[in-house]
């Protein structure tokens, strides 16, 4: 269940009741690929820092620990001791990024494992009935993610096969939903819509998706190569195609200035791995850009990372005392940042509300940029 409270200009603010709670949107996810936030981050800290969502990836915990081992351990929720919405992606990314290990078919995708070599096959039906064994909240169509420089032929190809498959996706979803040994019957499909930087190819794709009907849409295909510039002109066309009573979710992004500049566009749910690698690198956001904690600088600097942070990393800690662990090698160093990025992620979001209420988003979102500069 869908209800936009508020809104400016595009700039929606709405509520998204799953079986695991209510998503106060604009949403950032956090993070943890194999049900863990890179960095030494605990379920515990999540909440702390105000995480409202977690996301996991299909494919890796397909590989590892296996899918059927989650779901004899009661489903994701209880294996990683989190009660809040989990968003699971379909697996589709990996056909993008494991390019190397991997056969596209009418059927699905032929891969090698990363880890052991091992032939795996993931098809929608299977994608749909991994995510039902982890239980996940919200699941991903399974779709192929084309590069932002491939030929217009192969893109429509690709799209048509990926609409495809998102009906194969609806059909198992709907009776792995039915099924009694289902941990989680509510779980609730996103469709994915893409067509690279072709504008006519997403717009079409997009009307065709959205007659489906689903419980939420994606846009997908984009942060992999393109300029922000081409980002921001293809949102601008495929938002206002997708139904604006359900959330839309920009995969994969991004920067704050690109999630300030979504938003503005109509985008409700955001992720990104940038706030935990960015921190396990000493690279730590602030309202005045990012800094470099590895820097000389910081040698003797008592201050925290940034003045009037709440996080757990500001409230205790010196930008000095965090330099030096990063320098020393202590895993203290990178869970450190990686709390104080995802606490500034999660508060911004949380400010982008606050001002969508407000009738303020206009104006908040040019002083944040400007003080990014």
């Amino acid at each position: 269940m869908y209800k936009i409270l508020k809104k400016d200009g595009k700039a929606k603010r709405a509520e998204f009741t799953t079986v695991h709670g209510t998503i106060q949107t604009p949403v950032f996810m956090n993070v943890g690929t194999a049900a863990a936030i890179k960095g030494a981050v605990a379920t515990t800290d999540l909440k702390e820092i105000g995480t409202q969502v977690e996301l996991s990836n299909t494919y890796h915990l397909h590989v590892r620990p296996g899918d059927e081992v989650v779901k004899k351990m009661g489903g994701l929720h209880k294996f990683m001791n989190w009660d809040r919405p989990i968003l699971t992606d379909s697996g589709g990314f990996q056909v993008f990024s494991l390019a190397g290990l991997r056969k596209i078919k009418e059927e699905g995708v032929y891969f090698q494992s990363h880890i052991d070599g091992r032939k795996i096959f993931m098809g929608p039906e299977e994608s749909m009935q991994i995510q039902s064994n982890l239980a996940s909240t919200i699941a991903m169509a399974f779709d192929e993610c084309p590069s932002s420089v491939a030929s217009r032929e192969y893109v429509q190809a690709s799209v048509d096969r990926t609409t495809r498959w998102l009906w194969r996706c609806r059909a198992e979803m709907e009776r792995l939903n039915q099924k009694e040994d289902t941990i989680n019957r509510h779980q609730l499909l996103f469709g994915i819509n893409q067509g690279a930087v072709y504008e006519d190819i997403r717009i079409a794709h997009a009307r065709e998706i959205a007659d489906m009907d689903l419980d939420g849409y994606a846009v997908g295909g984009l942060a992999v190569g393109e300029s922000h510039e081409e980002m921001y002109r293809i949102l601008d066309a495929v938002v206002p195609c997708l139904p604006e009573e359900k959330p839309t979710y920009l995969m994969g992004v991004g920067t704050p200035a690109n999630i300030l500049e979504a938003v503005d566009r109509g985008v409700d749910f955001f992720d990104c791995v940038y706030p935990t690698r960015n921190g396990r690198h000493g690279h730590v956001y602030t309202n005045l850009g990012k800094l470099n904690l590895f820097n000389a600088k910081f040698e003797l600097d008592s201050r925290p990372i940034e003045e009037g942070c709440q996080c757990p990393a500001c409230r205790n800690y010196s930008r000095a005392y965090i330099r030096h662990l990063l320098k020393a090698k202590e895993m203290l160093g990178m869970r450190l940042c990686v709390l104080h990025n995802l606490y500034f992620y999660n508060k911004m979001m949380e400010e982008i509300r606050e001002a969508i209420e407000q009738g303020t988003y206009q104006e908040y979102k040019k002083q944040k940029l400007e003080g990014f500069l």
